[in-house]
């Protein structure tokens, strides 16, 4: 069964992007910017963009002189815990998902604060968000032909399309099959 991630993944990601690109880990660019007397993020990310370093491995850094933000200390079960705390009515839709996906060979569950991400081993290809007390949305990059219920929600959005659950029901045969198609999809083997 796949594995629930954290945040941990995505540090140690970004950590071995900055190793790969400039030979040099977190901890070596964090000595090195405390010795030029570097104090702020803004200097920091000044001074690390100087020096080529951008994006992921720049927040790779930043994490390492500033500290992990606290949310990037829970665990992955504690991150899923807190998204249902205060709508227990729709845990049971969300735990089909997760165990659907915790079944499914070459998905990986990555916890966020707000949200459930599925990825493939290429890219992410759906995500379930407690949108609001009594439903969740299930957003897709895909737009799974014959799934009832989708609607396009964000032209301008990777994820343009969702379904909105309301019941543990509502995880049928149909929504399953359209999973199993966004991953698919995702890397690179759909007909849809």
């Amino acid at each position: 069964m796949a594995e629930m991630r954290s945040w941990q993944s995505m540090v140690d990601t970004n950590a071995a992007l900055l190793l790969r690109t400039t030979g040099r880990k977190p901890s070596d660019w964090a000595a090195e910017a405390r010795s030029a007397g570097i104090t702020t993020r803004e200097e920091l990310s000044r001074w690390l963009r100087d020096r080529g370093v951008t994006g992921y491995s720049l927040m790779s850094v930043d994490w390492e002189v500033f500290g992990l933000p606290e949310v990037f200390l829970r665990s992955a079960d504690e991150l899923y815990e807190a998204q249902y705390a205060d709508r227990p009515a729709l845990r049971p839709l969300a735990d089909r998902i997760r165990l659907w996906a915790a079944e499914t060979p070459g998905t990986v569950i990555q916890m966020r604060k707000t949200y459930v991400s599925l990825q493939s081993s290429r890219r992410k290809f759906a995500q379930l968000t407690p949108s609001t007390r009594t439903a969740a949305d299930l957003s897709f990059r895909l737009a799974v032909p014959d799934l009832p219920g989708l609607e396009p929600v964000r032209a301008d959005d990777p994820f343009a399309w969702r379904i909105r659950l309301r019941h543990e029901d509502d995880v049928d045969d149909a929504l399953l099959r359209a999973l199993s198609a966004a991953l698919e999809d995702s890397l690179g083997r759909s007909s849809a």
